[in-house]
């Protein structure tokens, strides 16, 4: 039992995806074991845990009420997790597609904020500044310039790519100073992009050398418009909402002012809410394997076999890509990562 405790105490190192569902990470460190022992009682979980018996009783106590696992007869035993977390996350689509529509609504109104803002009584900073900037060049070294400039770096810079010509422009021409200064600690970046993006010519050589450095990039089927947030008091949006850069020679307004960069760094978050990881990096390339080897047709036992790991690890990494992709099966999983560029 001792040799499972490492490997169901894992998701403690990571960032925590079930968090938007009311679970906090103890809760998802207990309900991962519980998925990849199957069955257990609660005298096995405290030492599969490392923990004290009380606690994880809580916790699982806890697990019940969400309905996300099931006890029987003082056994615990896991529900698939697409039926399981299921009804958790209708209720986060719901209060997030609420969201969304304010936000949407927030963003028709900037201009009616821009008009109406009292510079003088309410921006001590000095003057509302929107300043229409143009050119690739200016836009990408522009960012590099601020990051310098930056008083605590790494300056936070959040951006959504809407389209493919933008990606394939960025990662041709523009991906390196940023990279450059990621990797001198200047700059962090987090980037949502289309997840059609991703079979581009140098996109994945790019996009691993910027998560190497630090930088964080998730997926969307469609990603709304370009817009871009540097630090705390910087934005960047479209000479026109949606539309494309290239096709409008890199027109943009920087904006200056709390107000605007807060509403854009609100809509990212909902956006990176929404996304999906990248399939790369040590735990991504576990589950990417599995998926690789079931798409050839190799079972549980095959698979395990050729990966050199446990069969409860092969359908943990099962389960790890149904989350991610929401699926509702394996082969459905097989499906999405493939159209997402994961099997390539």
């Amino acid at each position: 039992m001792r040799t499972e405790s490492n490997t169901v105490s894992d998701p403690l190192k990571v960032s925590d995806p079930l968090e938007t569902l009311g679970l906090d990470p103890a809760q998802t460190a207990l309900y991962t074991a519980v998925l990849r022992l199957h069955r257990t009682t609660r005298t096995e979980l405290a030492e599969a845990m490392d923990g004290p018996v009380d606690k994880v009783s809580r916790q699982l106590d806890d697990l019940v009420r969400l309905g996300v696992i099931d006890e029987q007869s003082g056994e615990y035993l896991a529900r698939h997790p697409a039926a399981a977390l299921g009804r958790l996350i209708a209720e986060r689509l719901d209060r997030l597609a609420e969201e969304s529509r304010r936000i949407d609504s927030a963003l028709g109104s900037i201009r009616g904020l821009i008009r109406d803002y009292d510079v003088g009584h309410d921006y001590q900073n000095g003057a509302f500044r929107v300043e229409m900037v143009s050119g690739a060049d200016v836009l990408y070294e522009s960012v590099v310039g601020m990051a310098v400039q930056s008083q605590s770096p790494p300056m936070r810079l959040l951006t959504a790519i809407p389209d493919e010509r933008t990606m394939a422009d960025f990662v041709r021409k523009f991906a390196d100073p940023w990279i450059d200064a990621q990797q001198r600690k200047l700059l962090n970046v987090r980037a949502v992009i289309p997840v059609s993006t991703l079979t581009l010519p140098g996109v994945r050589d790019q996009l691993t050398r910027l998560l190497a450095t630090g930088g964080t990039v998730r997926t969307l089927d469609r990603v709304p418009s370009w817009f871009m947030t540097a630090g705390s008091d910087a934005a960047g949006l479209p000479a026109l909402w949606g539309g494309n850069l290239p096709d409008h020679a890199y027109n943009f307004y920087l904006v200056r002012t709390p107000i605007v960069v807060g509403m854009l760094r609100s809509l990212f978050e909902e956006l990176w809410g929404r996304a999906v990881p990248l399939p790369w990096g040590r735990r991504g390339e576990g589950v990417v394997q599995v998926l690789r080897l079931a798409a050839q047709g190799m079972c549980d036992d095959s698979i395990a076999r050729q990966l050199g790991v446990s069969v409860r690890t092969v359908r943990a990494r099962f389960a790890d890509a149904m989350v991610q992709l929401g699926a509702q099966s394996r082969f459905h999983a097989g499906v999405e990562a493939a159209r997402r560029g994961w099997l390539s």
